[in-house]
């Protein structure tokens, strides 16, 4: 079974990320076909970059960088769930990206992009730059959520409209069809 990880983020205290991550982490469950890693980069706690080796020689020192070598390695595919700051992405996504190099490479990832009335589409267009330069294959279906606030209840969890439940249907889907079709040129970087 492919396996799927979540990314969460945003790690400011009171952030609304963890319940969109939280949604999507339930829909895929439901939709099935995905082991399923959800990763909040509040927990992880990635200090800024701090590997005196360029990660493309895959020559890590600290337990950090490892550990998160190992769980990045083993995903198929990303769903980045992500807010937007300033007109681009959070700083904590980028400093995840910048710690791997190889182990990113030839997976596909969706966005899952929420905010105001721009629903984060500025951040998710800011980021792919980054992602193609990793060589990712970022998939043209995506989640956006405008004024997201309004559709946490009270118990802060998510209460997901039908468009977002279709367009979290169609990442998955394509998710696994490009985890499948990519498969074969992951192989020589896992060796």
């Amino acid at each position: 079974m492919p396996r799927l990880m979540i990314v969460v983020a945003s790690t400011r205290p009171g952030r609304v990320g963890l319940p969109v991550a939280e949604w999507f982490n339930d829909h895929a469950e439901r939709h099935g076909g995905w082991e399923i890693d959800l990763a909040d980069l509040a927990e992880i706690g990635l200090p800024f970059m701090d590997e005196p080796n360029h990660p493309r020689l895959r020559k890590y020192e600290h337990a950090h960088t490892i550990a998160w070598s190992e769980r990045v390695a083993a995903a198929d595919a990303f769903v980045f769930v992500m807010p937007e700051y300033n007109h681009t992405f959070t700083a904590p996504l980028k400093n995840a990206l910048d710690y791997l190099h190889v182990e990113w490479q030839h997976k596909p990832v969706a966005l899952v992009s929420y905010g105001g009335i721009s629903a984060g589409l500025r951040a998710a267009t800011a980021i792919k730059q980054a992602l193609v330069a990793l060589r990712m294959t970022v998939i043209p279906d995506a989640v956006t959520i405008p004024f997201v606030s309004r559709l946490i209840d009270d118990e802060g969890r998510l209460q997901a409209n039908e468009l977002m439940d279709q367009s979290a249907n169609a990442i998955l889907g394509e998710l696994d069809h490009l985890q499948a079709a990519l498969a074969p040129l992951r192989a020589p970087a896992a060796a």
